[in-house]
C-alpha cells in the first residue's frame, strides 16, 4: 500500500483577488494567471465561477485545490436542488460551508491550500454578502475583501475608496485601479484580469481583459 501524502506546499497558485461591495452589489476581481513556482506557466485561468444563481466565489492560491472546491460545491448544490422545497442555498451560508470543509482540512493537516472570498445577493431579502475564509478555516465579512499579497497592497486602497453609495462604475475603477497597483509590484501576476458582478439580476463574469500600463516613467527607463 502506498503511504498516505498530504499537500506541503502549493505547487499551481493564483495570486490576489480583490473584491467591493457597491449600492446595488459586489465587484471582485484577479488575474489569470497559474504560476508554477516563480514561471509565469499558465496565463487564462478562470478564478471566478458562479456558484448557483446568486452566489461567486473567487480564490487564490493552489488552483487544484479550488478545483477540488468547485466540485465539492457541485456537490453540495445537487444535493440541495434534489430537496426541491423550492429554496436555494444563499451565500452566506455557502460561505459558512466551506469554513467548516477549510477547517476540517485543516484539522487533518491536509488543508486546502486557498483563499477564498464568497460574493452573493440573497434571493429574499437582497442583502448582499462578501465573506472570505482561508486555509485556516477563519472566517469573516467585510465591504472590501483582499487575498494574498492584495491584502497588503490593495486593501487599504480598496478600504479608502469604499462608501455606501458607491456606483458600479465608481467601483470598477477602483478594482481596476488596484490590480494596476499590484501588477507593478506582486511578481505573480500578469495585466489580463476579470471582474465579476453580483447583483440581485445575477451573476456575471467579464472575459479576460488587458490592463492598461505605463512603463515610461524616466526613473523605469534610467533609474539612478
Amino acid at each position: 500500500m502506498l503511504p498516505v501524502k498530504h499537500t506541503t506546499e502549493p505547487t499551481v497558485t493564483g495570486t490576489s483577488v480583490i473584491g467591493i461591495k457597491y449600492k446595488d452589489g459586489i465587484l471582485i476581481a484577479a488575474d489569470t494567471l497559474g504560476s508554477y513556482g516563480s514561471l509565469a506557466k499558465f496565463r487564462s485561468l478562470q478564478r471566478l465561477r458562479k456558484i448557483g444563481n446568486y452566489t461567486l466565489v473567487a480564490a487564490s492560491g493552489e488552483y487544484s485545490d479550488f478545483q477540488y472546491i468547485l466540485e465539492v460545491l457541485d456537490e453540495l448544490l445537487i444535493d440541495d436542488q434534489q430537496q426541491a422545497d423550492g429554496k436555494e442555498l444563499q451565500p452566506r451560508e455557502i460561505h459558512q460551508y466551506l469554513s467548516r470543509i477549510m477547517y476540517q482540512r485543516r484539522s487533518k493537516v491536509d488543508p486546502l491550500w486557498n483563499q477564498i472570498l464568497v460574493a452573493g445577493v440573497g434571493d429574499k431579502d437582497d442583502r448582499i454578502f462578501l465573506g472570505q475564509c482561508d486555509l485556516y478555516g477563519s472566517a469573516f465579512e467585510g465591504d472590501t475583501l483582499a487575498t494574498g499579497y492584495g491584502a497588503y497592497i490593495a486593501q487599504p486602497l480598496l478600504r479608502k475608496a469604499f462608501r455606501p453609495d458607491l456606483t458600479e462604475d465608481e467601483a470598477r475603477k477602483v478594482l481596476i485601479d488596484c490590480m494596476r497597483v499590484l501588477l507593478y509590484r506582486d511578481a505573480r501576476t500578469i495585466n489580463k484580469i476579470q471582474i465579476g458582478r453580483v447583483s440581485k439580476a445575477g451573476v456575471e463574469i467579464s472575459d479576460p481583459f488587458k490592463l492598461d500600463t505605463y512603463w515610461t516613467n524616466p526613473l523605469f527607463v534610467n533609474p539612478s
